[in-house]
């Protein structure tokens, strides 16, 4: 596996840090050998020698994905076993991620057609690597300079004056855990001067910029256009008391910034719920492949033997994945993180499939797993999304064990997540103003036309604008290009954003008479009597993918997050989510689809009927990861001294997410927090001095 990281003298994609990294990797390489050498004849030895080990199985066994329905298992038993686990990967004991060791496993399911087991395969895989990374150091030519495109820069390089707001940034804030008791503990700071500070857009990054806004004693108001908060990850109850969503919110567990966000409202504990480290790929006719990052041992070498043992891939895929994977920026980020996550930024310029498959990769890979997890992270698929995107998240896979652990909240995100930031923001008298649409912002400007300050806001339907000291534009990519005003175009930044584009997407709800993902029993399948909330219905209780159909990502929500979801004496609530593939259909269309697919995947399912439906378009959701537009992200401190921005699509170092929303909240917070002297100075001149052109 360390073999690997020779593999960049042979690349020519790779970025403009050649020649350092040729001296560092002679300094390393004998070390290196030796530890790959050893790891890999390690860890073969161990899966073909160790099958009877609780902490995985050979191939021949595959995991029972139901619950029965006379062994009931509490909500408690599993947290108690997942929490203990997440505590030792965070670090309070040995870095390991050694919690869901009791999987039952069904010895009657055969292993997949054509494979080898995965015993076996781990060998091979492992020797591939190690194989692949003793041929690019013995055949590396002499350091060269890099192509001159990959000298330039592909980010903005924003000023902060805030010291906190420079830590949401840069190659430390991948792994810098401390940004979690930031989140939790709240800026640490009450200014002298109290602002009146306007924030348009109520979803995450508004909540959490006025959090923090309100902590250092500001006088903060929020506007928001739609009749609820939360904006990308709003619910809602229909006339019916059904809670609708917009997209299908999972937690993972390297959200340092959101984690430390719900401990301080007291959400975390509470209201969220740990799911088994695995990552499930369902396949057309009930097969199933799983990514299982449950070993002794944590990241990287459980992301290794998983890979090696999944079974959604054949041997020769394995391989393709071994090689590529082996020769790719992660590796080097083990011994030599900052050189690592430079390469990664350098690769936004191209897809993920043209990096993939340069050097090695397979199609296969991409269509049976890749594919599926593009969809999931960015609704568009590895033919079309940044390298840079899918490298980020890998990277974060290789070197933190909790980054691929997953949550799910345990109802709907109104309930769950945004009423306790309400109550918090309630708390300390800030404004939450709902069905309340941003006409303009007003500003006045120089001779050329150009914004030079913000005055205010005018609300539609209101006479006179609202007068503010500071304004944050929270909006999403559409919500910013309908306010920003034409004139604030003229500035590169603000004219970048109408660069960026978003993917449209269908959340489609199925509420059936049974459980859908129950395949071991018929009878428990339309087993729907008694109690069985707080996650004791029947099938899977996790996030699925699936190659076989056009939703990205998928989950019973009836047993993965019952608080509200779970309906007694009814069965699963599907939730998926379709991209561009099926956005054009009518809604009753992507029903029936939805409903032909899940019996595609789940053929048992096919004895149940739909009781229920609801779809939900969203023509403009995450703004589109496709190459090179990571550049045109702009930062949130904007040339306007009193104008600030927040969204997950802002630049933060990281891809449009829940996470990214929260990151660029506290950044705004942090650096208005940072300047609110200055800025208070700014609003007294403008108070005295006479009426400038404003409009």
């Amino acid at each position: 596996f360390f073999f690997g990281k020779m593999q960049y003298r042979t690349l020519d994609i790779e970025g403009p840090h050649w020649e350092a990294q040729t001296q560092q990797s002679h300094n390393k390489v004998t070390a290196l050998t030796a530890l790959a050498v050893v790891g890999c004849v390690a860890l073969g030895v161990a899966s073909v020698s160790s099958p009877a080990t609780a902490f995985y199985a050979p191939a021949t066994l595959r995991p029972v994905v139901g619950t029965p329905a006379t062994v009931p298992v509490p909500r408690n038993v599993h947290q108690q076993r997942y929490e203990t686990a997440y505590a030792v990967s965070l670090g309070s004991e040995t870095d390991q991620f050694a919690g869901a060791a009791t999987t039952q496993y069904n010895a009657a399911s055969p292993t997949q057609s054509g494979s080898l087991p995965a015993s076996w395969s781990s060998v091979l895989v492992c020797a591939a690597a190690a194989v692949a990374g003793a041929m690019a150091y013995f055949l590396r030519p002499k350091a060269k300079p890099a192509p001159e495109w990959a000298m330039m820069t592909t980010t903005a390089s924003p000023e902060f004056t805030s010291d906190s707001a420079k830590k949401q940034i840069g190659n430390d804030a991948f792994l810098n855990k401390d940004l979690m008791a930031r989140a939790q503990n709240g800026p640490g700071i009450v200014n002298k001067s109290k602002l009146k500070i306007g924030v348009i857009g109520a979803g995450l990054a508004g909540m959490v910029a006025a959090m923090d806004l309100a902590d250092a004693g500001h006088d903060v108001e929020l506007f928001e256009i739609r009749p609820f908060v939360g904006g990308k990850v709003s619910s809602w109850q229909d006339k019916d008391g059904n809670h609708i969503e917009m997209g299908l919110h999972v937690f993972f567990g390297c959200y340092y910034n959101l984690f430390g966000i719900m401990k301080r409202t007291g959400s975390f504990d509470q209201f969220l719920r740990l799911k088994e480290h695995t990552h499930t790929f369902i396949n057309e006719g009930g097969g199933i492949g799983e990514l299982d990052f449950r070993f002794p041992i944590g990241a990287p070498v459980s992301g290794l033997q998983a890979f090696a043992k999944t079974e959604q891939l054949g041997v020769g895929d394995k391989l393709a994945n071994a090689l590529r994977l082996g020769t790719s920026p992660i590796v080097r980020a083990l011994v030599d993180f900052d050189g690592g996550m430079d390469m990664v930024r350098d690769l936004d310029d191209i897809t993920f499939t043209e990096w993939f498959t340069r050097f090695g990769g397979s199609r296969g890979s991409i269509e049976r797993m890749w594919n599926p997890i593009a969809y999931a992270l960015g609704f568009i698929d590895c033919d079309h999304i940044s390298a840079r995107c899918m490298l980020t998240i890998f990277m974060l896979f290789a070197i933190r064990t909790e980054a691929s652990v997953l949550r799910m909240l345990e109802g709907s995100p109104q309930t769950y997540l945004h009423d306790p930031i309400i109550k918090y923001l309630e708390d300390r008298n800030v404004k939450i103003n709902l069905r309340s649409a941003v006409r303009d912002i007003v500003h006045e400007v120089d001779a050329d036309g150009k914004p030079t300050h913000v005055k205010g806001i005018h609300i539609s339907g209101e006479q006179e604008a609202r007068d503010f000291d500071v304004v944050i534009c929270a909006a999403d990519v559409p919500g910013i290009k309908k306010v920003l005003p034409e004139n604030f175009r003229k500035i590169e930044m603000f004219d970048n954003i109408y660069k960026l584009d978003c993917v449209p997407i269908a959340t489609v709800q199925l509420r059936f008479d049974g459980w859908v993902t129950e395949m071991q029993s018929v009878e428990r399948m339309m087993n729907v009597s008694g109690d069985q909330s707080d996650g004791r219905g029947g099938g899977i209780d996790n996030l699925l993918y699936s190659a076989d159909a056009e939703f990205s990502c998928f989950a019973d929500l009836a047993v993965t997050s019952p608080g509200e979801y779970y309906k007694e004496g009814e069965g699963s609530l599907m939730q998926a989510v379709f991209d561009s593939r099926a956005f054009e259909r009518s809604e009753e269309q992507i029903v029936q689809d939805c409903i032909e697919q899940m019996h595609k995947l789940f053929p048992s399912s096919k004895k149940l009927n739909c009781t229920w439906s609801s779809v939900v378009k969203l023509g403009q959701s995450l703004y589109r990861e496709k190459p090179g537009q990571d550049k045109y992200r702009p930062s949130q401190a904007t040339p306007v001294p009193n104008f600030f921005l927040a969204g997950s699509y802002t630049y933060q170092d990281y891809i449009d997410s829940m996470e990214g929303a929260t990151k660029s909240g506290i950044m705004a917070a942090d650096e208005i927090i940072a300047r609110a002297d200055a800025l208070a100075t700014l609003a007294k001149e403008k108070a005295a001095a006479p009426a400038a052109a404003a409009v």
